[in-house]
């Protein structure tokens, strides 16, 4: 009785299992890569209100919702591996290193120049070097708020309705309904009804 072994997990595989994997050991993810370069070179050319711009967004993110708002420029590694929420807005220069998956909620607001990055890479010089690489998933719950150039590291989530300080960076999850800011990101203080701006306008 002859016994049989399992297939070894590809590359892509062991990326999705938040395993160490080579991100150019796989053609699949090369060829994903290739054509979300391409893409995001094709958007970025194009005007705001251009049907064909809108066209190439739903090939780069095929899982965004309805009365999302994307300016120009923007940048993803993959695209695909990017869900957007229903009436969220991105503002210029963001950057999506979606090699985990990242997830936003409906009725998110993400400054310009903000960057989630999901891949980390090894500590010693010598593994560094060989390009292996590590991916952990990232999720905006709805309604959160991320001022510029504000960066999110692998693994974090931010909880619904919390806002981000311009120019922090979070390497820890942040509970909903928080202000939080700072290198690293610390929460400050709740939101709460004395925030309500709803008697200052006219």
């Amino acid at each position: 009785m002859s016994s049989s072994k399992e297939s070894p997990l590809t590359e892509k595989e062991k990326c999705f299992s938040q395993m160490w994997y080579d991100p150019n050991g796989d053609p699949s993810l090369i060829h994903e890569r290739a054509q979300a370069d391409e893409l995001c070179t094709a958007i970025n050319r194009l005007g705001q209100t251009s049907p064909e711009r809108q066209r190439l967004l739903k090939a780069l993110f095929p899982n965004q919702s309805k009365d999302v708002t994307i300016m120009n420029p923007i940048w993803a590694d993959y695209g695909r591996y990017t869900s957007i929420g229903k009436g969220t807005f991105i503002n210029r220069n963001a950057y999506f290193m979606d090699e985990a998956l990242i997830t936003i909620g409906a009725n998110c607001m993400i400054g310009p120049n903000v960057g989630l990055y999901t891949a980390n890479h090894a500590l010693v010089a010598t593994e560094r070097n060989t390009g292996i690489e590590i991916a952990l998933p990232i999720t905006l719950e709805d309604n959160v708020w991320l001022g510029g150039n504000v960066c999110i590291v692998p693994g974090v989530t931010i909880g619904t309705g919390s806002v981000i300080g311009a120019n922090s960076l979070v390497s820890k999850d942040i509970p909903a309904n928080v202000v939080a800011a700072g290198n690293p990101c610390r929460v400050i203080r709740k939101i709460t009804e004395s925030d309500r701006i709803a008697h200052l306008i006219q």
